[in-house]
């Protein structure tokens, strides 16, 4: 059983920064970052390998975001930059065991953060 906690979120101006963090309890070989605005489907926004720290970015996020883990601390982080109002979601970390951004292939989810940007 795989559990993941959410944490960072909250209130930015347009082109602020967060950094949202989840910590992840159990093993698993990926772990991604989703959002989901209001009235809009579920959304990839990146995935990290736990073992070989390989990353995939959105085109969306791509030059903005980061993602990144602290083995350690069993933490995956999501650096955003250059914040947009369209960035506005809630943002959840999911695991799964394949290399993909689609989301039903993720099996464990967080239960969310707010993202806010303010324009």
């Amino acid at each position: 059983q795989v559990q993941l906690v959410e944490s960072g979120g909250g209130l930015v101006q347009a082109g602020g920064s967060l950094r949202l963090a989840c910590v992840v309890s159990g093993r698993t070989y990926v772990t991604g970052w989703f959002r989901q605005a209001p009235r809009k489907e579920r959304e990839f926004v990146a995935r990290i390998t736990w073992s070989g720290g390989s990353t995939y970015y959105a085109d969306s996020v791509k030059g903005r975001f980061t993602i990144s883990r602290d083995n350690a601390k069993n933490t995956v982080y999501l650096q955003m930059n250059s914040l947009k109002p369209e960035d506005t979601a809630v943002y959840y970390c999911a695991a799964s065991s394949a290399s993909t951004t689609r989301t039903y292939d993720y099996d464990y989810w967080g239960q969310g953060t707010q993202v806010t940007v303010s324009s």
